[in-house]
């Protein structure tokens, strides 16, 4: 009788045991990788061999977690944060593939700064990277080229809330960034006349808890109306970030034929008064964190659909910086490290099923923005997984936090749900919660709709 055995085969990881979340939904099963890709799945202990091999068993495998909005600082702003510290809290935190935005020193706006902050990255790190090309009038005409550049995420536009060539307020500028370019765009909507206009509101008050009140329902809700509305007139598909109000959801919900939506942890998790009264200016951000029933309507666009993205807006300043006297105090706080645990724990409550936040956090970012090779576990996509114990309790500390920061608003909350290992492209960077390459492997990231030269990390002219 002839011996039917096949030869075993051979992997450069194997992740073993494990519920895989795949487009089938939860299996359990293996998975085998080779040159960073995924080439197997399924029953494979007996016919493959690996030189790594990694036990999942009792966790659930996930596709990497991409975070498309964070703030790095590099260059420029690096006693705040760096790429490097950046990205080793994402892996530290399940995140294997981040965005990163244009408001550095100097600003986002050319080749040259880009390509400063693709050599930046080079070798410092630990997950997949893009940056995002900040849309101005002294570059709107450029816009089209420069969002086709190798490892550009696309154009940011700032409507409020930043400051110098940054800052897009104008209607005919915004309609000319709109009119030169074909990726969808990213949108900070705040309307910068009217924070301009209500701003001694809290100039003499001094008191935190007054941060939404002054950077109110209203402003943010003119500026989405505003953009919604040329992004119409112009044919360019938009994403709105960070989505704070109640009012902003419900238009949001009907306009959503070139729009896309995101909100972040901070506003699914925390609540005004009480995030101010207990942690004063940590809680401070732009826009603002408010009250419940803003949450709330934001946890109704999550359950409705009209959420297409989660994102972190990870946006550190020192401690220091944010001990000055309201409103001197700074806007933003870190999110890259605590997006997935804080994220899991809302599973865990029951708030989200797994296969949603899955969508939200890697098939969303995937989708919308056109990601090459990422947003699944499936035959050769990228080998990026966020392997996560979906019963560990575990309390959440400062000393936990990689930025250079060293802080975060979630000092001592415990919460259900934590990622214990982290693979990117087939690299085991974070083994049982800790950090274990001697390398940081992270490549720039690569886009469906950009210009295929340089697209494996080369430079450009």
């Amino acid at each position: 009788m002839n011996d039917q055995r096949l030869p075993r085969r051979h992997a450069d990881l194997l992740v073993q045991g494990g519920t895989v979340i795949t487009p089938n939904g939860a299996e359990r099963i293996d998975v085998a990788c080779v040159d960073g890709r995924v080439v197997a799945l399924g029953d494979l202990q007996q016919t493959w061999s690996a030189d790594t091999q990694l036990d999942a068993c009792g966790l659930h495998v996930l596709p990497g977690v991409v975070d498309s909005q964070v703030h790095f600082r590099e260059p420029g702003l690096t006693h705040k944060e760096n790429l490097e510290a950046g990205t080793r809290g994402a892996v530290l935190g399940g995140v294997t593939a981040i965005f990163e935005m244009p408001n550095t020193s100097p600003l986002t706006l050319t080749p040259s700064d880009l390509q400063a902050k693709l050599d930046a990255a080079s070798g410092r790190a630990w997950c997949d990277h893009a940056f995002y090309i900040g849309g101005s009038a002294v570059n709107a005409e450029q816009l089209l080229e420069l969002e086709n550049l190798p490892g550009c995420a696309g154009v940011k536009v700032f409507m409020g809330s930043s400051f110098g060539d940054l800052l897009a307020d104008d209607t005919e500028v915004l309609r000319r960034i709109l009119r030169h370019g074909r990726r969808r765009m990213a949108v900070h909507a705040e309307d910068e006349t009217r924070l301009r206009e209500r701003k001694a509101i809290v100039e003499t008050s001094g008191d935190v808890r007054q941060h939404p009140v002054w950077r109110d329902e209203t402003s943010a809700l003119m500026a989405t109306q505003r953009i919604v509305q040329l992004a119409a007139e112009t044919g360019r598909r938009i994403h709105v970030l960070h989505v704070s109000s109640a009012a902003e959801m419900e238009y949001l919900a009907r306009h959503k034929s070139r729009v896309t939506v995101e909100v972040t942890p901070h506003h699914l998790t925390m609540h005004a008064p009480d995030c101010y009264e207990r942690l004063g200016s940590l809680a401070q951000m732009n826009p603002p964190v408010r009250e419940q029933r803003h949450q709330d309507a934001l946890w109704q666009g999550i359950r409705d659909g009209v959420v297409d993205v989660i994102g972190s807006d990870h946006a550190p300043h020192t401690l220091d910086e944010k001990a000055k006297a309201y409103p001197q105090s700074p806007s933003g706080m870190t999110g890259v490290q605590t997006l997935l645990p804080l994220m899991l724990d809302h599973v865990h409550a029951g708030r989200l099923s797994l296969q949603r936040l899955v969508d939200l956090t890697s098939g969303g970012p995937a989708r919308i923005f056109g990601i090459e090779g990422k947003g699944r576990i499936a035959l050769g996509f990228d080998a990026d997984f966020s392997i996560v114990d979906l019963q560990a309790r575990r309390t959440i500390r400062n000393d936990w936090i990689a930025s250079v920061s060293g802080w975060t608003p979630y000092d001592g909350v415990t919460v259900t749900g934590w990622p214990i290992h982290t693979v990117v492209r087939g690299h085991v960077v974070v083994r049982d919660a800790h950090l274990v390459s001697l390398q940081p492997p992270g490549e720039p990231i690569r886009f469906l709709e950009t210009n295929s030269l340089g697209q494996q990390g080369g430079t450009y002219a």
